[in-house]
């Protein structure tokens, strides 16, 4: 009987009788190890799974600061349950979150958006059809997900070991494979106590991904491996490792789920960006084959809450200061005599592009001279390689240099969907003068008209936090700080204060706070928003002079 099953796990994958083929030096026959995966956990059995348990997600690209071998910071998950359906091509995915910052319609890893509504309720539901995915914020109306996101959810209802099986059979696929020893690694997941001989198969999803899968001696996939884009990074790494694989029923299922996305790079060989672990728990509650019906789409379904990138709504705020807005995230444009700075190239290369043109038309002939980098959160340096292809200076903080000059700034080719840069790179990312990298404070002028970029610290929401200054038309520019897309939390976030501290220390005299997110708002509003901790008190402050401080937060 198991040399039968074997042999039609063959046919399955063969489609017909098995013919000799030639294979090129260094790959073999895929479809032996396919055969042998599925007839180990019992492939033909699986038609769906609903497992529960506890895990975490991680906030991919919103780590505080860049560092070796950390983790993207984790939020928890608890009564979390799933259910995956192969043949309708359909996931539901249910946990309970602590509301806070993180967006509604952000379900975990990628597609982090700030500017978006934030999520109000504890309960989290997150589904996907085919190319429709769709989140639910408690028991509010079902929002629909951006097709990036419902794609990178669709890709990872084949991202398990029974899933990559049945989309190896699937037409496009074009399985190969090759093998290689695995040494022992720091940390390593799975059976790899030892040089062992893997075998890795790879097949085309979706039309675009290419996917692989490591078989380990025992015939079980233990490590699933995709690329997928990142607007900041370019090609992005995510792989799921499956381990504990235990019997139900007549079928096998892996009870611990650890997910990277970014790599798990200890030694920085190809990253500064080392966030990595993203997703992970303990799923031992497992029911193979018990799935509803149906998932339908829902009628009702509420458009995404990011609106289109290319949309630009421009506004004047003063002679030569314009907001370029319309999206989840602003940018603003200050001219100068001969050129202009543009605070902070957010989302993706779309939303770059589109400004710029807003840019050119405003100021036809005058270059984006400088780019001013608030901080190197995802959401908001997927323009900056943008911005350098058209030879603009990035403003960055010292502490982002390494991170941007080695994952961002550079010649790295991008296969998934290249932008602009890696098709057409100009010489200027090898020999130009590409980033100014400040301390303290940096200015930029013309001798008309001044603009002050200053360090905020200190700050718990990331490291090498710029803000800007218009001295003149008193306005301050900044990031993540004070955001007014939605109504000022109940009580003042580190964030907020932080600013508040900033602004007080460097004695700004500012009339209006442009964020990036939100409209520009009275700096009455932001003192406001502060409660207490904004009344100000003329006070004693270091050295002997005399300034105005939290009345309560004085630093003597």
């Amino acid at each position: 009987m198991k040399k039968f099953w074997t042999l039609s796990m063959l046919s399955l994958f063969l489609g017909a009788s098995v013919h000799a083929q030639q294979f090129p030096p260094g790959f073999v026959d895929p479809m032996p190890l396919l055969a042998a995966a599925s007839e180990e956990i019992g492939e033909q059995d699986f038609q769906c799974v609903t497992l529960s348990g506890t895990g975490y997600s991680g906030a991919v690209g919103q780590t505080y600061e860049n560092a070796v071998n950390i983790d993207w910071d984790r939020i928890e998950m608890a009564n979390y349950t799933r259910t995956i359906n192969w043949e309708t091509a359909t996931s539901i995915e249910t946990f309970d979150r602590t509301p806070g910052l993180n967006p509604a319609s952000w379900k975990y890893g990628l597609g982090w958006m700030g500017g978006t509504p934030t999520q109000k309720q504890t309960r989290q539901t997150f589904i996907v059809n085919g190319d429709t995915g769709w989140a639910i914020d408690g028991d509010g109306p079902p929002v629909a997900a951006t097709a990036e996101d419902a794609e990178r959810w669709q890709l990872d209802i084949w991202l398990n070991p029974p899933g990559f099986l049945k989309a190896a059979r699937m037409p496009g696929a074009n399985p190969k494979a090759f093998w290689r020893w695995e040494q022992i690694e720091m940390g390593r997941d799975g059976n790899v106590v030892n040089l062992t001989k893997m075998h890795v198969v790879s097949i085309t999803m979706l039309g675009k991904y290419l996917v692989d899968a490591t078989i380990n001696p025992q015939n079980q996939i233990q490590r699933i491996h995709v690329m997928v884009s990142e607007p900041a990074l370019g090609d992005f790494n995510i792989e799921h490792e499956s381990t504990n694989q235990q019997q139900f029923g007549n079928v096998k299922w892996p009870t611990n789920w650890h997910s990277h996305q970014g790599w798990d790079d200890n030694w920085q060989f190809a990253n500064d960006s080392t966030g990595h672990n993203a997703y992970g728990g303990t799923f031992p509650n497992v029911q193979p084959n018990v799935c509803p019906n149906s998932v339908p789409v829902p009628t009702n379904l509420q458009p995404s809450p990011r609106p289109d990138p290319e949309m630009v709504i421009v506004e004047r705020m003063a002679e030569g200061v314009y907001l370029l807005g319309g999206g989840p995230a602003n940018s603003y444009m200050v001219e100068f005599k001969d050129w202009v700075a543009v605070f902070d190239a957010p989302i993706n290369e779309k939303r770059s592009l589109a400004v710029i043109e807003e840019i050119v038309k405003l100021v036809p002939n005058k270059p984006i001279r400088w780019l001013i980098n608030s901080h190197v959160h995802f959401d908001h340096i997927g323009g900056l390689r943008t911005y350098l292809h058209i030879g603009s200076t990035i403003v960055t903080h010292r502490k982002n240099v390494g991170m941007l000059n080695r994952d961002v700034l550079n010649y790295r080719t991008q296969g998934v969907e290249p932008d602009i840069t890696s098709l057409w790179p100009p010489t200027e990312l090898a020999e130009g003068y590409n980033y100014e990298a400040i301390n303290e404070n940096f200015v930029i002028t013309d001798n008309e008209r001044i603009m002050r970029v200053y360090y905020v610290q200190p700050l718990r929401h990331a490291t090498g936090m710029l803000m800007a200054y218009l001295p003149e038309e008193k306005i301050a520019f900044q990031a993540d700080l004070f955001n007014t897309h939605e109504p000022p939390p109940a009580e003042p976030t580190p964030a907020m204060q932080s600013f508040f501290n900033q602004i007080q220390r460097m004695s700004l005299d500012v009339e209006t706070v442009a964020p990036s997110h939100g409209q520009p708002v009275p700096y009455s509003d932001f003192v406001e928003a502060m409660g207490d901790e904004g009344k100000l008190c003329e006070t004693v402050i270091s050295g002997g002079a005399v300034g105005m401080a939290p009345c309560e937060t004085v630093d003597h």
